[in-house]
C-alpha cells in the first residue's frame, strides 16, 4: 500500500511556508519546508548533533540514521506527514516534523485532526529560540492542514524541550505514563499564545538591533586609499567619534605591504581579519557588494550597514538587485541596515559608534532618532545641534539610524529597540512610508505608553526604493489612527524636533491650563491667541513690561509655577535696553532657577532672535555656578539634579532621567512654543487614558453564532459580494442592529400599499446608485403625510429622475427627528479593521470630518470617537437645539465593531443615514459586503518582511 509518505506529490511544494526568523540573540535563520534534495543536509546535520540530544530525540541510543530514516524524514506530503527546518547559510541548524495520528492507514477522506510533533536542535544552536520558532511555524501549517491538536512525548530529563512546549502559550494537557511525559495541546491561538508570541518578538528584534548599534568591532567595507570618498569618510567619522571598539579599514586595492590608513589597521579583505568582526560598513559600488557580503558571511559577522546606492531606488534592476542582497545576507544570519543609508550614530559612552557619513558626532542625550530618507537625516542632525546651542551636554540623541531603502531594518525593529533601550527616553521618526502599518500601530502604542513617540509621516506615494503594502485607506485616516494608538503627529521636521525638545526636556502637562508672563504684550497676547487655536486654556498674559529685571522674571515664574490653577507656563521675553536689563545668562539663570524649585511642571521660553537667550538657557545646564547679582532677600537656586528615568504612573513625564539636568526649550515663535505645547498636552491626556483603555463591552443579545451561519451561507455562493438589503437586515440584526423596514415601490400604487403597511408618515427615497443619501439633489422626500401627498411625490421624482426601474423607489416610515450620521467599518489590508464616524452629508463627504478608530472598539474609544469629530457640538446641543443619545449612538458604534472584529468575512459595513434622535438611534440605510477576510499576518508565527 502506498503511504502518505511515498505520495510527496500530493501537493506543490508550499512556498508560502518559507520565512526569515530573528532568533532570541538577535540572529537570523530561515524556516522553509524539507524535501527529498535536503537528505545530504539532514545526515550533516545529524552527526553534528551530541549523542545526548539524539537520546532526547528517539529515547535510545542512536547514533546515525539510516538509509530508511533519511528517506523517511525528507520525503513528505505536505499535509499528513510535514518537516521544516531551521537554516544559516543553507545547512540545517534544526528540525521539525508532525506526523498525523493515523494518517498511514486513515482514508484521506477523513484525516485525524490531531498529530505527534518532534524536534532536533543542534547543540551548538540551543537557547537561540530556534525550537520556538519552529513550533509557531509547524503549529501554522497543522492548523493550514486541518490539524487542531499536537501531541509529544519527551523524557523528564528533556527540560528544555518541556519548557519550550509549556511556555508557548496553548491551552495544555499533561500526563506521565511509562517513564514519558506526554504533553497535548490546542494549536488554536489564545491571548497568552500571542502574548508571549510578541514578547519574544519584541526582545528577538531589539536585540538584533541592539547588536547593530553596539557592536565589538567594526570593519569598513571599500576605504579608499586616498583621501575622500564615503569608505575613507566613514572610517575617519568612527574614529574621530571615539568608538570604544576595534576598528578595521578593508579594500581588496590596497597594495600587501600597507598596514594602515588614518591609523587604522589595513585588509584586502574581511577574511584576513583575524579578529571577529560585529558589523560590516559597506561603502563599494553596488555590483561588488555581493563578493562583500559573502565574506562578511563567511567570517561570522553579525550585520551590515549598505551604504551603497544603486538599489531598488534605482528601477526594476536595482529592485531585484536589492532583493538578491536580502536574501543573501539572510542566509548567513546577517540583519541590513540599508541600502542607500546614510548610516547609524550611537553616542552611549562606551560605544561611541559614528557609522554615518554625517562629519560630527552629535552631543549625547535622551533622545532616539529615526528617517528613511539621507537628506532629512542631515536636515534632522543639523537641526538638533543648532537647537541645543552647540553646548556639550544639552539635550540630544542617544542614538540614531537611517535605513535608506529599509530593505530589512525598519522602523518596526528599530522601535522595538527603543522601547525598553534606558538611553532613549523620547522617540522622533520621518517616515516617509509604513511597510506593515498594522504592526507599527501596536508597537507605537505600547512605545507611546512608555514614552513619547513623534512621527512625520510623508503625504505623498512611497519612494521607489520602498516595499510598501496597499492600504486603501486614506492619509488622514492613517494619521488619526496613529494618534490614536499615542503617537504625536506632527507636519514637519522644524516640529518634530520642536516636540521632541520639549518632551526630553521638560514634565508632561497636567492639562490644558497655561500661564504667559513676559516683557513685550504684544508677544505676549500673540501667545495667547496661539493657545486659543491650539485648544488650550490660556490666562491672561501677565505683562512685566520692557523693564523687567531678572529678579522680576525670577519672581513672576515661581509664582506661576506654583499656583495650582495653572499647568504650564509659557515666558515670552524680548532683548531689553538699559543698564538695569538683565543679561542673556542672568535671565537664563533665573529662568532655571525658579523651574527647578517646582518640577512638576513644563516651562517654556518664546524668545525673539536678535540675542543669546536660547544659548544661555542650554548653557546654564552645563557651565559652573556663577555670580549673579541679586536683589536683597532673593536666592536664584540652581537647577537639581533630576532623579528616576521611570516616569510616575499617575504624572508621565513628571520626572527626569537620571543625571539629566532639566533643560528650558527656547522657540523663535510663538506658535512654534505652543503648538509644541498643545502636543505634550494631549500627549499626556492621552498617557493618562492609556492606563484605563476601557472594555469590549458584551451584549446578551448578539447572536454570533447565528452570523457566522448566515455569512457562510451566502458566501458559499461566490467570493466576494454585497448582500441584499434583506440579507442586510439579517445580518445585522443578529448583533442587535435594527434596520428601519422600506418596502419597494415600482409603481405608485404600490407605493400606497406599502405607505398603508408602514402607517403615515412616510418618507419616499430613490436607492438608485446615483441617488442614494442625496436628499440635496431630490432624490429623498421626507413627512409626506397621507397618500395624496405620497403619489404627488412620486410623480415628480419619475418627472425629475427618469422611470421607476432607474429609481428603484421604496417607502420608510419616517424616523424621530435627530441628527443624521455616517458609521462605517472597512477592512484594511495593510491597518486592519478601521471604524469611522461622522455627520451625514456635506461634514463628511466635503470636509471629510470624519473620525476613525481600531477595531475592536472598546467603550472608551467609543465615547471618544464621537466627541473627535470637528461638527460633535451639534450633538451636545449646539446653539440651543436639543442635545441627542449620543449612549445609544455610542452603543450602535461598539455593536458595529464587534461585528467586524468577530467576523472578518465583513470587509464593509455601511449605515448612512443613522438618524440620532433624543432618544434612540434610527438606522435608515445599511450596505454590507462580504469576501474572504484578508490574511492576518499579525497572528501567525513571527517572520520578518519578505524581500
Amino acid at each position: 500500500m502506498q503511504t502518505p509518505a511515498d505520495r510527496h506529490d500530493r501537493h506543490e511544494y508550499p512556498a508560502h511556508w518559507e520565512a526569515d526568523v530573528v532568533l532570541r540573540d538577535g540572529g537570523t535563520a530561515r524556516i522553509r519546508p524539507i524535501t527529498a534534495d535536503d537528505a545530504d543536509r539532514l545526515v550533516s546535520f545529524y552527526e553534528q548533533v551530541s549523542d545526548e540530544s539524539k537520546y532526547y530525540r528517539f529515547f535510545a541510543p542512536y547514533p546515525r540514521l539510516s538509509a530508511k530514516d533519511v528517506h523517511r524524514f525528507t520525503h513528505h506530503d505536505f499535509v499528513d506527514r510535514v518537516g521544516l527546518a531551521a537554516t544559516i547559510g543553507g545547512e540545517f541548524i534544526a528540525t521539525v516534523r508532525y506526523d498525523r495520528i493515523g494518517a498511514d492507514g486513515m482514508p484521506a477522506s477523513a484525516p485525524a485532526a490531531e498529530a505527534e510533533v518532534a524536534f532536533l536542535v543542534q547543540d551548538a544552536h540551543q537557547g537561540r529560540g530556534v525550537a520556538s520558532a519552529l513550533l509557531e511555524h509547524i503549529a501554522a501549517v497543522a492548523r493550514e492542514r486541518g490539524i487542531r491538536r499536537f501531541a509529544a512525548e519527551v523524557l523528564p530529563a528533556n527540560t528544555k524541550m518541556i519548557k519550550v512546549f509549556t511556555d508557548a502559550g496553548y491551552t495544555q494537557q499533561r500526563s506521565f505514563e511509562d517513564g514519558v511525559v506526554r504533553l497535548e495541546f490546542d494549536l488554536e491561538p489564545t491571548d497568552r499564545s500571542l502574548a508571549v508570541q510578541r514578547a519574544r518578538e519584541q526582545r528577538a528584534e531589539a536585540r538584533s538591533v541592539r547588536r547593530l548599534l553596539a557592536p565589538g568591532s567594526v570593519a569598513v567595507v571599500g576605504v579608499g586609499r586616498a583621501p575622500g570618498g564615503v569608505g575613507r569618510s566613514v572610517l575617519g567619522n568612527i574614529r574621530d567619534a571615539g568608538y570604544g571598539g576595534r576598528l578595521h579599514a578593508v579594500n581588496k586595492a590596497f597594495p600587501e605591504p600597507l598596514k594602515e590608513v588614518d591609523g587604522v589597521p589595513a585588509y584586502r579583505s574581511v577574511r584576513d581579519i583575524e579578529d571577529p568582526v560585529d558589523l560590516a560598513v559597506v561603502a563599494v559600488p553596488a555590483e561588488y557588494v555581493p563578493g562583500v557580503v559573502a565574506e562578511c558571511g563567511e567570517h561570522g559577522v553579525q550585520g551590515l550597514v549598505v551604504l551603497s546606492a544603486g538599489y531598488a531606488e534605482s528601477g526594476p534592476e536595482g529592485r531585484e538587485r536589492q532583493r538578491a542582497l536580502v536574501r543573501q545576507a539572510r542566509a548567513y544570519g546577517m540583519r541590513i541596515i540599508g541600502p542607500n543609508a546614510f548610516g547609524i550614530i550611537n553616542t552611549a559612552a562606551g560605544v561611541r559608534l559614528n557609522a554615518s557619513l554625517a562629519p560630527e558626532m552629535p552631543r549625547p542625550g535622551r533622545i532616539g532618532m529615526f528617517a528613511q530618507s539621507g537628506a532629512i537625516a542631515i536636515a534632522l542632525l543639523s537641526r538638533l545641534h543648532r537647537r541645543g546651542g552647540g553646548v556639550t551636554g544639552v539635550t540630544g540623541l542617544s542614538s540614531f539610524v537611517s535605513a535608506g531603502n529599509r530593505a530589512d531594518v525598519s522602523g518596526n525593529d528599530v522601535l522595538q529597540y527603543w522601547y525598553d533601550d534606558p538611553e532613549t527616553d523620547v522617540v522622533l521618526m520621518y517616515l516617509e512610508s509604513i511597510g506593515n502599518p498594522r504592526k507599527f500601530t501596536r508597537l507605537a502604542r505600547r512605545t507611546a505608553a512608555a514614552k513619547p513617540l513623534v512621527v512625520v509621516q510623508g503625504v505623498g506615494s512611497a519612494p521607489q526604493g520602498h516595499a510598501v503594502r496597499a492600504t486603501r485607506l486614506p492619509h488622514a485616516t492613517v494619521s488619526a489612527l496613529l494618534r490614536q494608538a499615542g503617537v504625536i503627529r506632527v507636519d514637519t521636521i522644524t516640529e518634530l524636533v520642536d516636540a521632541g525638545l520639549l518632551l526630553a526636556r521638560q514634565p508632561l502637562p497636567a492639562g490644558p491650563r497655561v500661564a504667559i508672563l513676559g516683557n513685550s504684550e504684544s508677544l505676549g497676547v500673540l501667545t495667547y491667541d496661539r493657545c486659543l487655536a491650539e485648544g488650550l486654556r490660556p490666562a491672561r498674559p501677565l505683562d512685566l513690561t520692557t523693564g523687567a529685571t531678572a529678579e522680576d522674571f525670577h519672581g513672576a515664574l515661581a509664582r506661576a509655577l506654583a499656583d495650582d490653577t495653572y499647568d504650564s507656563v509659557v515666558v515670552t521675553a524680548i532683548p531689553a535696553i538699559g543698564e538695569a536689563s538683565p543679561g542673556d545668562a542672568e535671565l537664563a539663570e533665573a529662568l532655571r532657577s525658579a523651574a527647578a524649585a517646582v518640577p512638576g511642571k513644563p516651562v517654556l521660553v518664546v524668545h525673539v532672535e536678535l540675542g543669546g537667550l536660547a544659548e544661555a538657557l542650554s548653557a546654564a545646564a552645563s557651565t559652573a555656578p556663577q555670580a549673579v547679582e541679586k536683589a536683597p532677600g532673593t536666592e536664584f537656586r540652581r537647577a537639581e539634579r533630576w532623579p528616576a528615568a521611570v516616569a510616575a504612573p499617575d504624572k508621565p513625564g513628571s520626572e527626569s532621567p537620571q543625571g539629566e539636568p532639566r533643560l528650558i526649550p527656547a522657540y523663535p515663535a510663538a506658535e512654534r512654543a505652543v503648538r509644541a505645547l498643545a502636543e505634550a498636552v494631549n500627549y499626556g491626556q492621552w498617557r493618562r487614558e492609556a492606563t484605563d483603555p476601557g472594555k469590549v463591552p458584551e451584549y446578551d443579545d448578539i447572536d454570533e453564532k447565528g452570523a457566522a451561519r448566515l455569512i457562510g451561507e451566502l458566501l458559499a455562493r461566490g467570493e466576494g459580494l454585497t448582500i441584499s438589503d434583506a440579507e442586510t437586515c439579517e445580518l445585522l440584526g443578529e448583533y442587535g442592529i435594527p434596520v428601519r423596514r422600506a418596502l419597494p415601490a415600482p409603481t405608485p400604487d404600490a407605493a400606497a400599499e406599502a405607505a398603508r403597511a408602514l402607517g403615515y408618515p412616510v418618507a419616499l427615497k430613490a436607492t438608485a446608485p446615483h441617488l442614494r443619501h442625496r436628499a440635496d439633489l431630490g432624490g429623498v422626500r421626507l413627512d409626506l403625510a397621507d397618500e395624496e401627498q405620497l403619489r404627488r411625490a412620486y410623480a415628480e421624482l419619475t418627472e425629475l429622475f427618469g422611470p421607476p426601474q432607474e429609481l428603484r423607489p421604496v417607502v420608510q416610515g419616517m424616523a424621530p427627528r435627530g441628527v443624521d450620521t455616517v458609521v462605517r467599518a472597512v477592512i484594511d489590508p495593510a491597518a486592519g479593521a478601521v471604524l469611522s464616524f461622522g455627520l451625514a452629508g456635506a461634514a463628511s463627504q466635503l470636509l471629510g470630518d470624519m473620525a476613525h478608530r481600531l477595531v475592536p472598539v472598546t467603550d472608551r474609544e467609543a465615547t471618544s470617537l464621537v466627541r473627535s469629530i470637528r461638527t460633535a457640538p451639534l450633538l451636545f446641543g449646539w446653539r440651543g437645539s436639543t442635545p441627542v443619545d449620543t449612549p445609544a449612538l455610542e452603543e450602535l458604534l461598539l455593536r458595529v465593531s464587534r461585528l467586524v472584529d468577530d467576523h472578518p468575512e465583513v470587509v464593509a459595513v455601511t449605515l448612512e443615514p443613522v438618524v440620532v434622535a433624543g432618544r434612540g438611534v434610527s438606522v435608515l440605510g445599511a450596505t454590507v459586503r462580504l469576501a474572504p477576510p484578508p490574511a492576518r499576518d499579525d497572528l501567525g508565527p513571527r517572520t520578518m518582511p519578505a524581500y
